[in-house]
């Protein structure tokens, strides 16, 4: 994350909670608009960030079995 989007991190976090609710949902909308290959490039990314930080042992590997069983339980 560049320090400027840290930055505005930031200050959005000091926003009340009705206006980061409108802001995260003008956001989460705009990333409709992506065309394939900009969605692809922002997958790509993530995955390899989140590769990067299993291998570096930043992040905990689990099951998936396990993974999709404690998300049936928090659902039910």
């Amino acid at each position: 994350m560049s320090p400027a989007l840290k930055e505005f991190e930031a200050q959005a976090l000091k926003f009340p909670s009705k206006d980061r609710a409108l802001l995260a949902s003008h956001l989460l909308s705009s990333l409709d608009n992506l065309t394939p290959d900009e969605n692809e490039a922002i997958w790509l990314n993530e995955s390899e960030r989140r590769y990067k930080a299993y291998k570096t042992g930043n992040v905990r590997s689990r099951l998936a079995s396990t993974a999709l069983s404690d998300i049936r339980k928090k659902l039910l």
